[in-house]
């Protein structure tokens, strides 16, 4: 399973709350329409969490995304369907900044 998870910030001067009900009401049925993508998770922040003598990256971040694929072969397929390309296109409306990145999962518990 390959998973690509984006760290999402919203557009300077829209609030968490516009920005959280457009990705769920607006963003979301979109992702829902590409169908290599095996599940779809947004994780909203609520408060940031201190780790004790652990340095802290300074970033905003609003919210991180989870696509999840079959395989690399999926999300490229995934990424070239007209439908994924409105779904960037709509994020693109709404996002200040985004940090991708491409993970393989490893379950431990």
């Amino acid at each position: 399973m390959i998973k690509s998870l984006s760290l999402l910030t919203r557009k300077s001067g829209m609030t968490k709350e516009a920005f959280r009900e457009v990705w769920e009401r607006e963003h979301a049925p979109m992702v829902r329409a590409v169908p290599e993508v095996r599940r779809y998770v947004l994780s909203f922040v609520l408060s940031e969490a201190a780790l004790a003598n652990a340095p802290i990256q300074a970033m905003q971040v609003d919210a991180v995304a989870e696509l999840w694929f079959d395989d690399v072969a999926a999300m490229q397929r995934a990424a070239a369907r007209p439908e994924m390309q409105a779904v960037l296109a709509n994020g693109a409306k709404y996002l200040g900044m985004i940090k991708p990145f491409v993970t393989e999962e490893v379950e431990i518990i």
